[in-house]
């Protein structure tokens, strides 16, 4: 597993480890940065290298590094940020190895790093301890390397990033945007979400060599293949449509169709047995692209026997409200999107009943609509995905999906899983619905309901940065075009299983 910790973790771990953390640093990253120039065909005497250094012990980071490269014939320039900040014998040291080296040393300049063809820029103004934003000379700093089109590495994290939340520090702040981080010690939730995945690039973890037994246990972790994949199992021959479940998608109302037959054939591709698209307003007599899918009146309908993805165009209606009340009364499996978490908002009943609920739930809101559920603003939620979906998961005792960038899944028990996959072509009308449809295709097949949650949210990702990598996007992508994509890659996660 991809452990994750939170800074002040960090913080203990690193008072607990003996030896010079930040010899190992600088050693770990001057090493990435010559694999960094190697890519491109650069020897090192042909590399110019800009570091930034810090007053803290980010800085003293930086200075390691620049020692590192210079004696390895790097054409290395140290810009020196000077001020106060933590200091320690190990950053003096380093400082003076630098000095001590070839690098050569001038005073910070924006119109310097704007006008000289750097090859790679090492950003290690400040690290995991800024508390403030950026201003002044380093916010100067910090623009002028973000108008480069040179390769950046940030070590530890990108300054004037937030290593929990993600967030750019400081309303209106700035935050360098690396290409390449090499994070020390442990890996840091924020580097994967909210801001963190535009700011962060590439994020590699270097451990130090600190000893295992020093490390907290981890209650966050970055979501992958293993921790799902025992659910991946083949398909007996002895089998029939019955032995993969049923999915009723309830939404539809009039003038949204569009919604619940998206995640209905999500949810038909994704393996379910079969698949009713239940409909509040008028039933469609069928879906002609997918004649597959079977269209009831929501009404009278009995969702007995088959998970219920609610919300996909449902409306807010009352009558839409009494088809939900039924629904979460129901002892089977639930998704609530969409819709379903508009009404959860707003109705204090409907609340309460799925507080209630025993069996399987997952809540699966983007922002706006966790800011709703929990009675607070978007801005709330934004500033710290972790905890508002850890507290949302707490509250309605449910499986908690928050969408987004970097999006974060939490259990009632505090789990967290931030899932790495997807990118901007996600940002589209529908990809939500096919989500539910998805998650609501392995809840049918008998997944558990915080290992179905994990492989939708990752699958229906990678499916997405599939399509962007053969050029389908990210511009232009429609919601759609995932779910062959999600079933090809469905497969090939449980053929790689079955092989194994």
């Amino acid at each position: 597993m991809k452990p994750l910790y939170s800074v002040a973790q960090i913080r203990e771990v690193e008072r607990s480890a003996p030896g010079d953390l930040m010899a190992r640093a600088g050693e770990a990253a001057a090493r990435l940065v010559l694999e960094l120039l190697a890519l491109r065909a650069l020897r090192a005497h042909e590399a110019k290298v800009l570091v930034l250094a810090g007053p803290g012990n980010n800085g003293g980071d930086a200075f390691d590094v620049a020692a590192r490269l210079a004696h390895g014939g790097v054409r290395v320039t140290v810009m020196h940020l000077g001020g106060s900040g933590a200091t320690s014998p190990e950053r003096d040291r380093a400082l003076q190895r630098a000095r001590a080296s070839a690098a050569a040393f001038i005073e910070p300049s924006p119109q310097d790093i704007a006008e000289t063809a750097w090859h790679l820029v090492v950003d290690g103004l400040f690290g995991i301890g800024l508390g403030r934003p950026l201003a002044g000379l380093a916010a100067a700093l910090v623009a002028a390397v973000n108008a480069l089109t040179c390769s950046v590495l940030a070590l530890d994290v990108p300054s004037g990033l937030d290593g929990d939340t993600g967030c750019v520090i400081g309303p209106g702040g700035t935050a360098i945007e690396a290409t390449h981080t090499v994070t020390f010690i442990g890996d840091k939730p924020g580097l994967h979400t909210a801001d963190g995945r535009d700011h962060a690039g590439a994020v590699t973890v270097s451990a130090l060599a600190i000893d295992p037994a020093l490390y907290p246990t981890a209650t966050l972790h970055l979501n992958e293949p293993a921790l799902f994949v025992s659910h991946l199992q083949p398909r007996r021959h002895n089998s029939h449509k019955g032995s993969f479940g049923n999915v009723a998608v309830l939404g539809g109302a009039p003038g949204m169709a569009g919604a619940p037959i998206l995640a209905g054939r999500a949810a038909l591709h994704a393996g379910a047995g079969r698949v009713y698209l239940c409909f509040a307003g008028p039933p469609l007599a069928l879906d002609a692209g997918q004649p597959e899918l079977m269209c009831r009146a929501a009404q009278d309908f009995d969702a007995a026997g088959a998970v219920t993805v609610a919300g996909p165009g449902l409306g807010t209606a009352p009558a839409a409200a009494l088809l939900l009340a039924r629904t979460l009364a129901a002892d089977q499996p639930l998704l609530a999107d969409a819709d379903a978490l508009n009404l959860l908002a707003t109705d204090a009943a409907l609340h309460a009943a799925l507080a209630a609920r025993t069996a399987a739930t997952i809540l699966t809101p983007h922002p706006l609509e966790a800011a709703r559920l929990l009675a607070t603003g978007i801005g709330t939620v934004q500033s710290d995905r972790i905890a508002a979906a850890r507290g949302l998961a707490q509250q309605t005792r449910a499986i908690v999906v928050l969408k987004g960038s970097g999006t974060v899944i939490a259990a009632p028990d505090g789990r967290i899983v931030i899932n790495p996959t997807g990118n901007p072509a996600l940002a589209t009308a529908g990809t939500g619905d096919v989500l539910a449809g998805l998650t609501g295709a392995l809840l049918a097949q008998g997944w558990p309901a915080w290992e179905a949650a994990l492989a939708a949210v990752w699958l229906h990702g990678i499916a997405a940065d599939e399509l962007v990598e053969d050029g389908a996007g990210p511009i232009g992508l429609a919601a759609g075009e995932l779910i062959p994509a999600i079933r090809v890659a469905l497969n090939r996660l449980v053929a790689a299983q079955a092989r194994r």
